[in-house]
């Protein structure tokens, strides 16, 4: 099923420039250590503030808590850098508009656009990128990886996310559906980060 990211147009082409070399082991080492874990008052505040959101974009109420248990988990996966939750929602928003069954016409998948050839290199299947799960994992790690390339410039990172290095547009789009999506957790991230 081709739909949201197919109307991006050449936003998405170029992500196919994931193929850094590095990222291998870094997205590998995520799908390894996938878990979630409890922290009920953080988790409750999350829910909260965000389930409104989502629910007039993503009709499926399982769908919509899954993906907000995914992008909590990730965001907060201990002994990682920590992720703007809300940062990783407004990546969704402008890759895919929540739909886990969207397909860029570079051939990135699902809900973060993750490249196809990322499963196979990983001892995966194609299909596990239409997971939530598993394309949150991977989406993040390769989000992760980028900010610490970029030294937590967002804007920086968000362009080789998507394969447009010094180009604004996307990381324009991004940073503006930001402001919809954050809450409490992603106050601590760097304010200066927003603003390069």
């Amino acid at each position: 099923m081709l739909t949201g990211a197919l109307a991006l147009g050449s936003e998405c082409a170029h992500a196919d420039q994931q193929h850094d070399p590095a990222l291998r082991d870094v997205v590998a080492r995520a799908i390894a250590q996938a878990q979630c874990f409890d922290d009920q008052y953080d988790s409750a505040v999350w829910y909260t503030l965000m389930e409104p959101r989502l629910r007039p974009i993503v009709k499926d109420h399982s769908e919509r808590l899954e993906i907000l248990k995914q992008v909590y988990c990730e965001t907060h996966r201990p002994g990682e850098a920590r992720l703007p939750p809300g940062l990783v929602m407004a990546l969704i928003a402008v890759e895919s508009r929540f739909d886990r069954w969207a397909v860029s016409a570079a051939g990135a998948v699902g809900l973060m656009q993750v490249m196809p050839f990322w499963p196979e290199r990983l001892g995966m299947r194609r299909y596990e990128l239409v997971h939530v799960a598993s394309n949150v994992h991977m989406g993040c790690a390769i989000l992760r990886y980028y900010l610490g390339y970029e030294h937590d410039d967002v804007r920086k990172a968000l362009a080789r996310y998507n394969g447009s290095p010094g180009k604004r547009d996307y990381p324009d789009r991004v940073l503006t559906a930001w402001r919809r999506w954050n809450g409490a957790d992603d106050l601590g991230f760097p304010a200066t980060a927003t603003t390069r």
